[in-house]
């Protein structure tokens, strides 16, 4: 089952402003309102897996579940989905293994992992396959940190490179397991 992060990240790692903003993340104009790939990359998943952090911040959008695939959101303090999520969202607890093992269940065999917290908790267990990283020509100073200290060294090969914009570069990696 590969599990992949698809995220952008500010020239010094980060991937909120010191006030947890998202929106130094529309800096480079996009006239056309290229949406950078990201279509193509949900046609390839079957579920989005988010800590409820992101939960929070993808619902102070106000427009609803914005994403073609179902919501896995993962929470040790929410008990119910809120209203107008219900159809979208499965609320789930545990570690990386066993929510991998809970979505497979449910069909769910290709994960988009997203949001800072999660996203470290699956690097940690060893559980992403691959990383598509969209670096953003920003030095924010302070935010929340794409990666953090890891329990051991993971390596992961470039595949590709794409100029996008003429300003951002969007990496795409895949885990090196040999």
């Amino acid at each position: 089952m590969p599990n992949t992060v698809y995220i952008a990240t500010s020239l010094d790692g980060y991937i909120t402003d010191r006030n947890g903003g998202l929106e130094w993340l529309s800096r480079v104009p996009n006239p056309d309102g290229d949406d950078l790939g990201f279509a193509d990359f949900m046609t390839q998943i079957d579920a989005v897996v988010m800590g409820r952090t992101t939960f929070e911040a993808v619902q102070g959008f106000g427009i609803g579940w914005p994403y073609p695939k179902p919501g896995i959101v993962l929470s040790r303090t929410l008990s119910d989905v809120p209203k107008g999520f219900e159809d979208h969202v499965t609320l789930m607890r545990g570690k990386p293994a066993d929510i991998v093992e809970k979505a497979d269940a449910l069909g769910h065999k290709n994960l988009y992992i997203d949001g800072g917290a999660t996203i470290r908790r699956f690097l940690d267990a060893d559980l992403i396959d691959e990383m598509i990283l969209t670096e953003i020509p920003i030095l924010l100073g302070g935010g929340t940190r794409l990666f953090d200290l890891l329990d051991t060294e993971l390596a992961f090969e470039l595949d590709h490179v794409e100029i996008l914009l003429r300003q951002m570069v969007k990496r795409h990696y895949r885990r090196d397991r040999s």
